[in-house]
C-alpha cells in the first residue's frame, strides 16, 4: 500500500529519504476528538511497508476540543528511528506496522536510562 504523493512531505533520517503524510481532512471520529491524529510514513524510493503512527493528541483542526499539537518533523524522525529499532523494514513488502507516539516516548526513555 503506497501513500498518495500529493500532500506528502519528505524527510531525511540518517541519510535515507522517507515520505510522510497526514490526511488532509479529519475522519469523523478525529473531527469529534474521539481518536487521535495519525500519519503515515514510507520510503521515498521503492516503498514497501508503511508505518502508521498514532499521536497522543487530537488533530488541531478537530471540531470539539480547541487544542491539539501539530506534528513536527523532529517528532516524525524520532518515530521513524524508534520504528526501525523495533523491527520496521520499510524496504520489504509486508503488512503495515502500527506505532503510537506514547510507545515511541517509552522506548526513548528506556534507552536513555540504560545508557
Amino acid at each position: 500500500m503506497a501513500i498518495p504523493k500529493k500532500g506528502s512531505r519528505f524527510i531525511s533520517v540518517d541519510g535515507i529519504t522517507y515520505r510522510w503524510r497526514i490526511r488532509p481532512k479529519p475522519t469523523y471520529s478525529q473531527g469529534l476528538a474521539e481518536t487521535a491524529l495519525t500519519y503515515v510514513v514510507e520510503l521515498e524510493q521503492a516503498p514497501g511497508s508503511v508505518l502508521v503512527v498514532t499521536t497522543d493528541s487530537p488533530r488541531p483542526d478537530n471540531w470539539i476540543v480547541p487544542s491539539g499539537k501539530a506534528v513536527r518533523p523532529t517528532g516524525v524522525a524520532d518515530t521513524i528511528r524508534a520504528a526501525l529499532r523495533q523491527g520496521w523494514r520499510p524496504d520489504r513488502p509486508r503488512p503495515v506496522m502500527q506505532m503510537s507516539a506514547t510507545a515511541r516516548k517509552r522506548l526513548a526513555s528506556a534507552e536513555t536510562s540504560e545508557a
